[in-house]
């Protein structure tokens, strides 16, 4: 890795925003050369390269210089993972059990340093706990990670889709989780991938807008016009 590119990931691991997005720029042949593995399967070529990036983002926000491997090694699994978690989620795509179980320990040593340092752990300590390369760890996290996606907060906010939806009792939640799938199916294009990106993968609305390649407020309009289409499907 040259050492521009470990400035350009360290300035956007701090919020440098034109970091970030020079970073996509000078990896979009990457970016696309994975999506491309993809290509056929009922997806629109945009819109897997869209996955790519988000996969992408992740990379660069959790890479640890400090493990000592290439950036390209551990952002390769977390592109073709996005995509392909997009894939299992509308089930084309099924997760091996020896990847479910290697997802867990990786949870649960990262569960045990939190608790013992009381900060997030970096991939280079998570790798040293559980035993596990960063490759091996990018694929597990990017292809486990959606089962929890109602209830996970975004990014900036902190709220859910459970609880922008959900206004009643647990079984009424219930209910409206099992019909979220359909309801999400029924959206437009672009506000069922707004929602994929906010509520989902819990990114920001600046990175949703990073990742689809418009602006903020663009973003902050279609969601909320997403959202209340959702409403009035339940």
């Amino acid at each position: 890795m040259s050492a521009d590119t470990f400035e350009l990931i360290r300035r956007s691991q701090q919020g440098d925003k034109n970091a970030t997005q020079i970073l996509v720029e000078e990896n979009s042949g990457l970016i696309w050369s994975i999506a491309r593995r993809f290509f056929g399967r009922g997806v629109d070529p945009d819109d897997l390269y869209q996955l790519g990036c988000l996969g992408f983002l992740k990379a660069v926000a959790g890479f640890d210089a400090a493990f000592g491997t290439q950036f390209s090694t551990y952002a390769v699994p977390k592109i073709s993972g996005e995509i392909r978690r997009f894939l299992r989620d509308d089930g084309t795509v099924k997760v091996s059990r020896t990847v479910k179980e290697r997802a867990a320990a990786i949870k649960q040593a990262r569960e045990r340093l939190i608790a013992r340092n009381g900060t997030e752990p970096t991939l280079s300590e998570l790798s040293e706990v559980c035993g596990f390369t960063p490759q091996e760890i990018a694929v597990a996290e990017t292809a486990t990670a959606a089962a929890e996606s109602i209830q996970r907060p975004t990014g900036e906010d902190g709220l859910t889709l459970e609880h922008m939806l959900t206004q009643g009792s647990p079984e009424e939640a219930m209910v409206e989780r099992l019909t979220l799938s359909q309801a999400l199916k029924a959206l437009p294009e672009r506000e069922r991938n707004v929602i994929r990106l906010r509520y989902f993968h819990a990114l920001t609305q600046q990175k949703c807008a990073q990742v689809l390649g418009v602006s903020q407020v663009q973003i902050s309009r279609i969601e909320k016009k997403a959202i209340e289409m959702l409403r009035a499907y339940f």
